[in-house]
């Protein structure tokens, strides 16, 4: 669904904000200690950069990178200067500078005079300028060494982690990552790294402002409180709420109150019969633009307050983490989200591309870590557009915060405010988190638990979140709950024994997970494209390893990982692999993470399942390489990205091996449409041909997952699990289809021999394509054997599957999807790698 178009203003009505976003900055960087904030002598060192952006964005873009990336840029202090036009605000308006974010302890001149101090990355200022400002302006920010500050004498931490090495980084309220050696390293994020605007307000200046929308029974209700300060001789004499959506226009009328400081307004608007926000998976996310009017004697202003959606989000009382959306059971599904190795935010285009990755892929549900930021508003915005539930944990992980400290406190306490202030009235802020990891770092170090929670994180947080009346639910922590917090079957856990912990793939049953914060980490192999840019011929390069997570410390890395699944699943010994037919070992290397990770997700969704939510760790890498992301450093969809897609889908199709139980089919509904279903099973032997078959037609519930015997369906016993070994199976692969009416909805292989890792004789493929009146091209491709791992290759578009299975004598119908409007046609190819298969796409007319 899309954004909400602009309120439509009563009549006389002019917006009263502008915001001018600052450009042209320039940038340096000087040893420590630097104090002329005239940049007197730094003229011919000045490079140009971004803002928002960051010193490594300025020495990126100037070509000034080192070699392999190492920097340290928090031992030198960054300048950054911005020379803009902008007189003083005539009478009636007023001129405000508001820095989003910067990292981390900085000052500010505006014409030569200070005017802030920041020692907070994650705080947003904003300073009256109407006195400063001079026609031609020039702005100035310092940010000095944290190197200095990091080595201060201070009061030694209860324990110490290994992420990261400099335990003083516990008490400065900036970032982990760009500081975390075992998987983002840098570079350390050092700058204006959100926006720097200047806000021209008229008429009236909004200094608090609290929207928060709720349903009520069948309507929705949207309250409003708001300080306004007026500017030059508006009086205030009447104010308004208007709330424009989906069912209609709502306007109620605002009570005034005037005191010392401000003239507070506050009341509610009521829509009947109100549309509710959903996630995208389970239905539409329906938004409702939000404005507060003023009204003088003469004149109204119009302040926009932004999108809100009507949902309620509540868990039950169960085991773990347990989350209702308006009254439904939800199962949460989707990925971390890391900030960018350069510019922390990603850039907006970038950030759309991200997130609609995430809504393609079926995921309902980001999380932002400890490790990182508070999402941006930005951010928040697109997910209330794309029905996406927002994971925010507060920006506290693994170290021990001196919470004791009065000014660390206040710090703290002003920081969490200002964010639940800001984003507390977003649809798609469901979960807020207390601290990632520190329960669990505190457990496994053998000291007492009780270290790791504490009143930070179970008064001052919460106490805040209800203060702020902020509709989400808090954890304490993740992972935590149970005797030991990291104990998968009580609370919310981080499970990593399919993955790290090389555990079986049963496992991820036997584990009994409740809700996994984060999950499923592994060196998720890059498209052609991508090892094409990191310069890389052969895995195991050095280019190669730079891009591979490992734990601090560890003799192993997660190629190892992903290369121990690569011998239980397909019988292969990686090493002697990976040197005799590197290829094949690249493709197999690719499909596998994949192949696991869709085992594993569909062991947690199926109708018996206790677990009710997984985020995989991560879902975008941050440096180039096979990292954990899902997607790579740039957003492109990796191969694993597309079994997760598949297995993930609102309506998805997946077997299970139930041992001597049989194999079992299972699909999910998640849509708000009962479904007229039918699954077909069937049965091919060696040579393709089919050897059993069987049907059933269904309803497929709303919002309901089932599961069927695959035997069941086919009528009679035929060991389709191959569990018995009465002899040599006459099968080698079971295909599942889930069709309502004409189309397919999903399709399931299971292989009761092992997954295949070559195939004699290989398949026959075929790709024929056609252009059509939108832009885009119709792709079918088609096969004689079962044709395993196939992926597409046509420069410029997307494909609408991929990394996908063809059935013996199968056939596959894609979209191929344009990357921008002028992109031509120019050819492609689609091959099976694990067999050697491969066929040119043929364009023609028809199709």
């Amino acid at each position: 669904m899309s954004a909400p178009a602009p309120p439509r203003l009563p009549d006389g009505a002019a917006l009263a904000v502008e915001v001018i976003a600052l450009a042209d900055w320039q940038a340096a960087g000087v040893p420590p200690g630097f104090t002329d904030h005239r940049l007197d002598g730094l003229e011919p060192e000045l490079l140009p950069c971004p803002v928002p952006g960051t010193a490594a964005a300025a020495l990126l873009g100037a070509g000034l990178w080192p070699a392999g990336g190492q920097r340290d840029l928090d031992a030198e202090d960054w300048w950054f200067r911005c020379r803009f036009d902008a007189d003083p605000a005539p009478a009636g308006e007023e001129t405000a500078l508001r820095l989003e974010g910067v990292a981390t302890l900085a000052d500010v001149w505006l014409n030569g005079e200070h005017v802030l101090s920041s020692q907070d990355m994650h705080d947003a200022h904003e300073i009256v300028v109407d006195d400063a400002l001079a026609g031609a302006n020039e702005l100035v920010i310092g940010c000095r060494a944290l190197a200095p500050a990091l080595g201060a004498k201070r009061p030694r931490p209860r324990w110490r982690t290994r992420l990261v090495p400099h335990q003083g980084l516990r008490w400065l309220r900036t970032s982990l990552t760009g500081r975390i050696p075992a998987f983002a390293p840098g570079p350390a994020p050092v700058g204006p790294w959100r926006p720097v605007t200047l806000v021209r307000r008229r008429r009236a200046a909004v200094e608090r402002l609290s929207v928060r929308a709720r349903v009520d029974a069948r309507d929705g209700v949207v309250r409003l409180r708001a300080a306004l300060r007026p500017l030059g001789d508006f009086a205030p004499a009447a104010a308004q709420l208007v709330v424009d959506g989906p069912t209609g226009r709502s306007e109620a009328p605002l009570a005034v109150e005037r005191n010392e400081d401000a003239i507070v307004v506050a009341g509610e608007a009521r829509i009947v019969d109100a549309a509710l926000w959903w996630p995208h998976t389970h239905g539409e996310p329906a938004l409702y633009d939000v404005s507060l009017v003023v009204a003088g004697e003469d004149d109204a202003v119009a302040v926009p307050c932004g999108p809100v959606g009507f949902r309620s989000v509540t868990a039950r009382d169960e085991p773990g983490l347990a989350l209702d959306v308006n009254g439904v059971p939800l199962f949460c599904r989707g990925g971390s989200l890391l900030p960018d190795a350069v510019t922390v935010d990603p850039p907006a285009a970038k950030l759309r591309t991200l997130l609609e990755r995430c809504r393609d892929a079926g995921m309902n549900m980001l999380r932002l870590s400890g490790v990182g930021t508070y999402g941006s508003e930005e951010l928040y915005r697109l997910c209330d557009e794309l029905g996406l539930l927002v994971w925010q944990d507060f920006p506290f992980a693994n170290l021990d915060y001196p919470i004791d400290d009065d000014s660390f406190r206040a710090a703290v306490e002003h920081e969490a405010a200002s964010f639940l202030a800001r984003a507390g009235g977003h649809a798609s802020l469901a979960v807020l988190c207390g601290s990632s990891e520190i329960e669990q770092q505190v457990a496994m170090l053998g000291l007492d638990p009780a270290l790791g929670r504490g009143p930070l994180f179970e008064e001052l947080l919460p106490g805040l979140v209800r203060e702020h009346d902020v509709d989400a639910h808090y954890v304490t922590s993740t992972p935590t709950g149970g005797e030991l917090p990291f104990r998968p079957d009580a609370g919310v856990a981080h499970y990593f024994g399919v993955g790290a912990y090389r555990r079986p793939l049963e496992d991820a049953r036997r584990a009994e997970v409740r809700f996994a914060a984060e999950c499923l980490a592994f060196a998720n192999v890059p498209g052609e494209q991508a090892l094409d840019e990191l310069g890389v011929t052969r895995v195991h390069e050095p280019a190669w390893k730079a891009g591979v997570p490992r734990d601090t410390g560890a003799g192993w890395d997660f190629d190892d990982v992903r290369d121990y699944y690569l011998r239980e699943l397909f019988r292969v010994d990686p090493a002697e692999l990976r040197s005799a037919d590197p290829e094949r070992y690249l493709a197999l290397s690719r499909i596998v993470t994949g192949e696991v990770m869709a085992a594993t997700l569909g062991e947690w969704r199926r109708e018996r399942s206790q677990c009710r939510g997984a985020l995989l760790w991560t879902l975008n890498d941050v440096v180039p390489g096979a990292g954990w992301g899902v997607l790579d450093d740039r957003g492109r969809p990796k191969p694993a990205y597309w079994y997760v897609r598949r297995a993930l889908a609102p309506v998805a199709l997946w077997m299970t091996d139930e041992g001597t139980n049989g194999l079992a089919v299972h699909a999910a509904n998640d849509t708000a449409l009962p479904l007229a279903a039918c699954f077909e099973i069937a049965l091919h032997g060696r040579e393709g041909q089919v050897v059993d078959s069987g049907r059933l037609e269904l309803e497929l519930g709303r919002r309901t997952v089932v599961e069927r015997a695959v035997e069941g369906i086919l009528g009679r016993f035929v060991d389709a699990g191959y569990a018995y070994r009465f002899g040599p199976p006459a099968h080698e692969v079971v295909v599942a289809t889930l069709t309502v009416g004409e189309s397919t909805l999903g399709r399931a292989f299971h292989f009761p021999l092992g997954r295949p890792a070559s195939a004699t004789p290989a398949p026959r493929l075929s790709a024929s394509a056609a252009r059509r009146d939108d832009g885009r091209v119709r792709l079918r491709v088609t096969t004689d054997l079962l044709a395993y791992g196939v992926s597409v290759s046509t420069p410029g578009f997307d494909p609408s599957d991929d990394w996908f299975s063809l059935a013996p004598n199968g056939t596959r119908d894609l979209l191929l999807t344009p990357r921008t409007p002028e992109t031509a046609w120019s050819g492609g190819e689609v091959r099976a790698p694990v067999t050697g298969a491969y066929a040119r796409i043929e364009l023609e007319e028809t199709l």
